[in-house]
């Protein structure tokens, strides 16, 4: 007479992934999910995170990085342990020169870029450290390697998120937590480049004019997936990723226009 299956009795991991609302938060909910992980997805737009984890068997927690009291009502949300935090909530707005800056707008990207991912992450911290296999996975970019013009203001966040990143791996090294921080090149999202410049799509449109195979979301929250399923033992640093065209910042293969 054949048994019934054992039922599995590994523990069911978690994932906090914030500016889960689009782009390439979104796209790292759904991908974690299929993954089997119970995620958490976190963002300011509290209808589209919701549409989000019903769709993938998730929770929905409405969320400002930027706010204090709104980062603890997410860490009381999640309770006492935790996996895998996704720091993805970020944004460039504005691509002036120094020289004509809008200090408001350089503001904002240092407090959702930086200060949002430090408010997220000493939140969470407790409940990381508390699952004995921690993963903190920091999404930076490639304007956090190499300065450009008009990008100063994001170039500087990024940085920061860079640096931010790697000082939580020197003092978290004796804790069962990876640090870790993907850094993407040109990624085209439904979004990124219409918030940088007010919602203007002949200028969002002219960042991807040529390029016939930017990054997508998907690809990047794949990469996410591939970091954060490897074995505990192994810490990816950093991984910078672009599509083929993009061999540098500053170097992008663009089809000639049609005559």
């Amino acid at each position: 007479m054949s048994q019934p299956p054992a039922s599995s009795t590994a523990p069911v991991r978690t994932a906090v992934v914030t500016g889960a609302s689009s782009g390439i938060g979104a796209a790292s909910a759904r991908m974690l999910a299929g993954a089997g992980f119970q995620v958490t997805c976190a963002a300011r737009r509290a209808d589209r995170i919701g549409a989000l984890a019903d769709e993938i068997g998730g929770t929905a927690v409405t969320c400002d990085v930027t706010d204090a009291a709104s980062v603890a009502g997410l860490a009381d949300a999640v309770g006492g342990t935790l996996n895998l935090l996704v720091n993805n909530a970020g944004g460039a707005f504005g691509a002036t020169p120094v020289a004509e800056a809008d200090v408001d707008d350089w503001r904002r990207m240092y407090d959702v870029n930086v200060l949002g991912l430090v408010r997220v992450t000493r939140a969470l911290l407790p409940a990381l450290i508390a699952s004995g296999d921690g993963m903190i996975l920091n999404v930076g970019s490639t304007a956090g390697r190499i300065a450009y013009e008009g990008g100063g203001g994001y170039t500087a966040a990024k940085h920061g998120t860079q640096v931010v990143s790697e000082t939580l791996r020197l003092e978290l090294w004796d804790q069962p937590v990876r640090v870790c921080e993907i850094a993407p090149g040109m990624v085209k999202t439904d979004e990124f480049a219409l918030v940088r410049f007010d919602g203007d799509q002949q200028k969002a449109d002219a960042i991807y004019a040529g390029v016939a195979a930017p990054l997508t979301a998907e690809d990047v929250a794949d990469a996410i997936t591939w970091m954060a399923t490897r074995p505990a033992h192994v810490n990816v640093d950093e991984l910078v990723i672009r599509p083929r065209a993009q061999a540098a910042q500053h170097k992008v293969f663009r089809e000639p226009s049609a005559p």
